[in-house]
């Protein structure tokens, strides 16, 4: 039976602790910078600049990838955010009551316009990170945008409201363990008319799409060739060949509300698919900012082992409700 191990504490902390090479697949969406106070000593996303923000991140993915198997990959999932400019306030969240607040920036713990940056500015935050773990030793190997057909509404009427999020493929050395057919999407078939003809859209798994029909398939007029070649294969056995193709780099999914006391819950699915992706059963699954459990729920539903980590105790107890108690154990960090 699949088991969670759960810390509650400082993530770099636990990790150190951690033996290495010891997770096979790591996925997790860190807290993002400046948007949200969670009310705990030591947390990330309160940093003054961006740049103080992405070292202390590069620090904890550093710990993470002494963690991680030579083979492993870590899927990472970071939100951006613009500039201030006056703003005063944080979005806090509090578990007792379940609802989103506001409270007064204390202790100057945000410039409202960081040095570079004018106001208004998307500040870049995921390719700054991305680009940072990749000086510090990552190989960047993918960008995928979780596109969101229910994005959260905004009031802006300057921009488009934001309905996109990125997840970074990042591994530990050049050759890793990557399951593309565990996250296979299915073939796209289609008859539309050109030049009286149709045309068959389909694709191979790993293979470029395929778009069009042959010059000699085009060149003949409906019901005029009554014969089959090697570059018209019968539609049956083209179909038969074809049903998935390699998971594009644009995955809708949409946000999932959790009725548990936490702020920005990760969807079951974005978890499910880089999981499978990344990991066999029986591996072990890491989120070192785990916040409700939703990785660590995905990864023991699909027989892989996970490790929690987080630093907010009342968390630890939406996780352990998520997961199950009687497939957790309890570590104290």
């Amino acid at each position: 039976m699949s088991r969670a191990t759960l810390y509650c504490g400082d993530a770099w902390a636990v990790l150190k602790a951690l033996p290495a090479e010891s997770v096979q697949c790591v996925v997790t969406s860190p807290p993002y910078w400046g948007l949200r106070d969670y009310g705990m000593p030591g947390q990330l996303g309160l940093e003054v600049s961006p740049d103080d923000y992405v070292g202390r991140m590069v620090e904890v993915f550093a710990a993470v990838r002494d963690v991680l198997r030579d083979d492993g990959t870590l899927w990472l999932n970071v939100g951006d955010s613009y500039t201030s400019g006056g703003r005063e306030t944080y979005g806090t969240w509090s578990p007792e009551s379940k609802q989103a607040t506001h409270t007064a920036i204390k202790d100057a713990k945000r410039s409202a316009q960081p040095t570079g940056l004018k106001p208004k500015d998307l500040v870049g935050i995921p390719w700054r990170l991305a680009f940072a773990l990749q000086a510090d030793g990552w190989w960047l190997r993918s960008d995928i945008v979780w596109s969101k057909p229910n994005p959260m509404p905004e009031s802006v009427t300057d921009r488009p409201t934001k309905a996109h999020e990125y997840m970074f493929l990042l591994s530990k050395a050049e050759r890793y363990y990557y399951d593309a057919a565990a996250i296979a999407e299915p073939s796209v078939y289609g008859d539309h008319a050109r030049n009286g003809t149709p045309d068959y859209v389909a694709q191979a798994p790993g293979q470029p799409v395929q778009t069009g029909i042959t010059k000699r398939r085009r060149s003949v007029p409906r019901g005029g060739f009554g014969g089959k070649t090697e570059a018209m294969p019968g539609r049956n056995a083209f179909r038969a060949f074809t049903e998935t193709r390699n998971a594009r780099t644009v995955w809708e999914i949409p946000t999932q509300p959790y009725p548990g006391a936490h702020f920005a819950s990760f969807p079951e699915e974005l978890a499910r698919r880089c999981i499978l992706a990344g990991s066999r059963p029986g591996d072990t699954v890491l989120d070192p900012f785990a916040g409700s459990g939703t990785v660590a729920q995905v990864a023991t539903g699909n027989a892989r082992d996970s490790i929690y980590i987080d630093l907010n105790p009342k968390y630890l107890e939406l996780a352990k409700q998520r997961i199950g108690p009687m497939l957790c154990d309890e570590c104290v960090a």
